[in-house]
């Protein structure tokens, strides 16, 4: 069992460093990366031109995150398999899929989160 290291603001600060740079490199390497951009954009952009409630930002905000999160999730999920089984195998498959299915459920409430609190005001 290893010993437990002591508090470290050097070891803070770099795993801070590390979290930045895994969020560049999903950018450079991850072309759904863009598509959730370009949709976070045009939420802000629907956000501050409707006059949306303190309750529909947060929920805007919420499902927001839980997209882009799943995405982050996905990536390091289907990098893992191609690591582990760099060859196709009905497993690896199903994983990967579950995966991806996990995002496309986050981007489909958040479709509807957004739809719910902005087409009542079209």
């Amino acid at each position: 069992m290893r010993k437990k290291e002591s508090f470290s603001l050097k070891a803070r600060l770099n795993s801070f460093r590390y979290a930045i740079r895994g969020v560049i490199d999903f950018f450079l390497e991850e072309p759904n990366a863009l598509l959730h951009a370009l949709a976070t954009v045009a939420v802000t952009v629907l956000i501050l031109f409707f006059h949306i409630s303190g309750s529909e930002l947060l929920a805007l905000v919420v499902v927001t995150g839980l997209v882009w999160i799943t995405e982050l999730m996905n990536s390091a999920i289907e990098r893992i398999m191609d690591l582990v089984s760099p060859e196709w195998h009905p497993k690896v498959k199903y994983i990967k899929d579950v995966a991806a299915a996990a995002v496309l459920v986050a981007a489909v409430v958040a479709l509807l989160t957004g739809c719910l609190v902005f087409i009542p005001k079209l």
